[in-house]
């Protein structure tokens, strides 16, 4: 199962070499092809639990978060890389938590932002990222132009992608390192292995399992804690008659124990589900 975090989603044209008519064994190549003045809108609804125990009272905080936001292709050089940005352009923000109750903000409406989302409204109809990503999902170069809000965070930046042409049920790896740190305690660096395998093409549409395995061991609590946000399972669906990221799925339910000491415990639950709505 790991999730700015995550964080920005982008979609991506995609060229398949060879014809998908075929069952599902066909081996296909893909290789992203971006046009430049592409904006590519998506609706984001995503859900998060965390309930903390400590000395035997039980805590529980809710948040919901639905969002539009739209990538835009602001440059394609001669190798088909391109330049890319991402935007916020509407959230509906909001959260229950068992001693204050519940808070809810619209951007689309005339309210002043609660406390602790102020910067929010500042950060809607601005690029908030900038990064250059090849025509194999290489990301060439990233900035983050902005604070990245709640209502940003959680986006796969960009799906990787094979070497070569793949067929059903191939697998293929990508490494990554995260830095976990207790205030006022201990830091560690830590090693994980983002999983992905082609899982079905059928019907002009390839589904893309994706899974996070963490590598180094991390036998203190404190520091697992603070890791749960960030080891997820996933699904993505590619349609590769349009050579678009049609939708993705992410999910999170863990719980350490012992965090802060032998009667705490923190489950975190969380699910991420985003779809495109336009096919420019």
């Amino acid at each position: 199962m790991s999730l700015c975090r995550p964080g920005c989603w982008t979609v991506l044209v995609a060229t398949i070499t060879t014809s998908l008519a075929a069952a599902d064994t066909t081996s296909v190549l893909l290789r992203y092809e971006f046009r430049l003045g592409d904006a590519i809108e998506s609706r984001v609804e995503h859900r998060a639990l965390t309930e903390t125990t400590m000395n035997g009272v039980t805590q529980s905080v809710e948040t919901m978060t639905d969002s539009t936001r739209t990538w835009r292709v602001t440059a394609v050089d001669e190798a088909g890389a391109a330049t890319l940005e991402q935007f916020v352009d509407d959230v509906t923000m909001t959260s229950r938590s068992s001693d204050r109750g519940e808070l809810r903000w619209a951007s689309d409406g005339d309210a002043e932002p609660p406390p602790g989302y102020e910067g929010v409204r500042l950060s809607l109809g601005v690029p908030l990222v900038r990064m250059r990503v090849a025509r194999d999902g290489r990301i060439l170069e990233r900035r983050e132009l902005r604070p990245c809000p709640t209502a940003a965070s959680g986006d796969l930046v960009v799906v990787p992608l094979p070497d070569g042409p793949v067929e059903v049920g191939q697998e293929w790896t990508i490494p990554q390192e995260i830095v976990v740190e207790v205030p006022g305690g201990p830091r560690k660096a830590v090693r994980t292995r983002l999983r992905y395998r082609l899982e079905a093409v059928r019907d002009g549409m390839a589904t893309i399992l994706i899974d996070t395995t963490v590598l180094t061991p991390v036998d203190d609590p404190r520091l697992e804690a603070r890791l749960l946000e960030r080891i997820w399972d996933g699904e993505i669906r590619f349609d590769i008659e349009t050579g678009r990221i049609a939708s993705r799925r992410t999910a999170i339910d863990r719980r350490v124990v012992g965090f802060g000491g032998p009667e705490s415990s923190v489950r975190y639950k969380a699910s991420l589900a985003e779809r495109i709505v336009n096919s420019p």
